[in-house]
This record gives C-alpha cells, structure tokens and sequence, in this order.
C-alpha cells in the first residue's frame, strides 16, 4: 500500500533532484559534443600524417581514452538519476491509480 506520505516523499525527491538531474544531464551533452573537438585537437598533433592516421593516433591517445572514461561516468550518472526520477514518478501514478479505483469501489 502506497501512503501519502510516501508519495509526498516522492515529490519531495523530484522536486529536490531537478537541479541535480539537469546538471547531470548538462554534463552528459557537453562531454557528448566535446568528444568530437577533443579528438579534432588531438588530430592537431600528427599533421604530418594522413588523416585517417591521426584519427588512429586520436583514438589511441590516453587524453580521448580519459574522455570516453569521463563519458561512461557521466552516463551511468545521468541514467541512474533518470530512473530514480522515474521510479518516483511511477509511485505518484500508482498512488494516484490505487485512490482512482477506491473512489470507484465507494460509488
């Protein structure tokens, strides 16, 4: 049985989680994006070299391997807070079903 006060606690967590979800979020994006300078400014160091030769060299350095560790915390951050949020949200629906179908069992 879902309570209301578990339900207000639901809320309480979204509403004390937004900021921290959409920094996570933000954090994601731009280390998204910024992979694709990242690995141009690596590239930066082989001209000599065909390109697809600096894009191996890109993709093999530790600064791009450090990114993409950064990257899969950043996810793994987002996503958890993601579905955290959801879970809070599914809690609010069911309450909100469970008391739907008790006001019509009383009619």
């Amino acid at each position: 049985m879902i309570t209301e006060d578990d339900v207000q606690k639901a809320v309480d967590f979204l509403r004390d989680n937004a900021p921290n979800a959409a920094k996570r979020k933000a954090e994601r994006i731009y280390l998204e994006e910024y992979r694709k300078s990242l690995k141009a400014i690596i590239m930066t160091n082989w001209t000599d070299l065909p390109v697809s030769a600096q894009e191996r060299q890109a993709y093999q350095s530790d600064v791009y391997v450090n990114h993409l560790r950064a990257m899969k915390t950043a996810v793994y951050e987002d996503e958890k807070q993601r579905f955290l949020m959801k879970a809070a949200e599914a809690k609010i629906e069911a309450w909100r079903s469970m008391n739907a179908n008790m006001r019509a069992i009383k009619l």
